[in-house]
């Protein structure tokens, strides 16, 4: 069984959103399952609480490495706690081409704080378009599409992920028993 861990981020204004996204992962695990794929999503409901040696919120980011999805909501705010989340997956992804990062944001219920153009501006300058979604039934729809794609691409034996040279060439690769290795100028 192949196991594909997905980290979702957000304040906890948006936790009927994330429960939803719960239940829908769920029920994709039913209909994957035959397919020998399971969805691991962590939240941060789901982590314990319990004293960490530095913080509790490294231990979050440890689970962030160790993904391979990292999904943001946002609403209202961008919490310092969640933007050190999507920096922690950045970060990863520049290192290790993963997790795969997705942001939504959903229309402000109050007036928008700051952080929340803050974190879009980020986006803007990192070359990253945000989506947008109208509830949860909207976010799993589009979230649903991208794991199709993600499956298509990579999910079942293929492997596609970017090399860098030690000569400072990047090289894209896929692997489905053997490597292939296309160099790209």
């Amino acid at each position: 069984m192949k196991t594909i861990k997905i980290f979702l981020a957000s304040s906890n204004e948006l936790k009927r959103d994330r429960e939803q996204f719960e239940i829908e992962i769920n029920r994709k695990n039913k209909s994957w399952h035959k397919k020998g794929i399971f969805l691991h999503l962590e939240i941060w409901e789901d982590l314990s609480s319990r004293m960490s040696s530095t913080r509790s919120q490294d231990e979050y980011n440890k689970k962030i490495k160790e993904s391979d999805i990292f999904v943001l909501l946002a609403c209202n705010k961008v919490g310092m706690y969640t933007a050190e989340e999507f920096d922690t997956a950045f970060g990863a992804f520049k290192a290790t081409s993963k997790p795969f990062i997705f942001t939504w944001f959903t229309e402000p219920t109050a007036t928008p704080d700051p952080s929340l153009q803050e974190f879009k501006e980020k986006l803007a300058a990192l070359g990253h378009f945000f989506s947008v979604y109208t509830n949860s039934d909207d976010l799993w729809n589009q979230f649903n599409k991208e794991l199709e794609r993600l499956e298509i691409a990579s999910f079942e034996q293929n492997k596609i992920a970017m090399r860098t040279t030690t000569q400072g060439e990047k090289s894209v690769y896929i692997e489905k028993g053997n490597d292939i290795t296309i160099n790209i100028k």
